[in-house]
């Protein structure tokens, strides 16, 4: 009688503990982490500094200012440092604006934009949609991730994007002309309201437009 209660209590401590183990969710794999990171942000704002760098040669190329996005499709980076230039994307177009040379370039914001840094951050969709995502090594105090696009038909190559306390703090990105842009990241505020106005633009007069006639804002 002894050990058929023994046995009866070594099963059931099996068993408890299958159930245990069995309720303990797998831990996220890279896409899906990355995925859900972007999904649960519909705004995000945050200061940025941005170094250009080419081949060894070349000197670094700075700029500072602070970024805007608002799901889908839309953001706003406001440079400040060392000029104040504007890189806008209302959901249909794609705005540059160099305030020295009084210049706006704009375009479509078409397909080709899909799998790049700046669409990363504002797309409804998934990331892993548009790319393969794995986990890298943590270092300087960061948790990276690398990211490199399905479709290889524009000129970046691959991202890295860097987490502390599951908060982006830095991308770098790698395009076909050996530039390297490193973007940090400061001050975030994410999912707190942001005006439609912030991301519609209309070029001061007397400025060259180049790319065609600008389309009426939405």
């Amino acid at each position: 009688m002894l050990r058929r209660r023994f046995l009866q209590a070594v099963v059931g401590s099996a068993l408890a503990g299958m159930l245990c183990v069995s309720a303990v969710p797998a831990a996220p794999s890279p896409a899906e982490w990355v995925d859900r990171y972007f999904a649960q942000l519909s705004t995000w704002s945050a200061d940025f500094e941005q170094t250009v760098s080419g081949d060894s040669g070349s000197t670094p190329r700075s700029g500072s200012g602070r970024l805007y996005l608002k799901k889908p499709g839309r953001f706003r980076w406001d440079y400040q440092h060392p000029s104040e230039q504007l890189v806008l994307a209302d959901g249909h177009k794609l705005w540059f604006y160099d305030k020295d040379l009084a210049q706006v370039n704009v375009r479509d914001m078409d397909a080709t934009l899909a799998s790049t840094p700046a669409v990363l951050l504002s797309s409804g969709a998934p990331v892993s949609r548009e790319f393969e995502i794995k986990t890298l090594p943590d270092s300087e105090g960061l948790n990276w991730y690398e990211l490199r696009p399905r479709q290889q038909n524009g000129d970046f190559l691959a991202a890295r994007i860097g987490f502390a306390k599951g908060e982006l703090r830095r991308m770098l990105l790698a395009d076909k002309l050996n530039q390297l842009t490193r973007l940090d990241f400061s001050n975030a505020v994410r999912n707190q309201p942001l005006p439609d106005s912030l991301f519609t633009f209309s070029p001061p007069a007397g400025v060259d437009i180049i790319g065609g006639a600008p389309a009426a804002q939405p």
